[in-house]
């Protein structure tokens, strides 16, 4: 099964978390925190979203950074997935 975002929405796959600290202790999974860096799966064709022209800056395959809270978790074919708007996106990591 595929997902295509609609409007300015982005789907996006979140990093692996780091399994273990710089000084070399090992984290739980209640431990971790939730990665805000994730890869990008698919994106929405932009356009007029709310009564403004959106341009889509990011393409799928681009490593990003995106807003702590965002986003609407999703679970497609046991898949863990995020939808979040464009301007949640922090950064593109290159």
């Amino acid at each position: 099964m595929t997902v295509k975002p609609l409007g300015d929405r982005v789907v996006i796959k979140n990093c692996e978390a780091e399994e273990t600290t710089k000084s070399g202790i090992i984290l739980t999974s209640a431990a971790k925190e939730k990665p805000q860096m994730a890869m990008v799966i698919a994106v929405g064709p932009g356009g007029n979203v709310d009564g403004k022209e959106i341009t889509m800056h990011v393409k799928p395959g681009e490593k990003i950074i995106y807003s702590k809270y965002a986003g609407t978790e999703v679970k497609i074919d046991g898949e863990e997935l995020m939808i979040v708007r464009q301007n949640d996106i922090l950064a593109v990591v290159e």
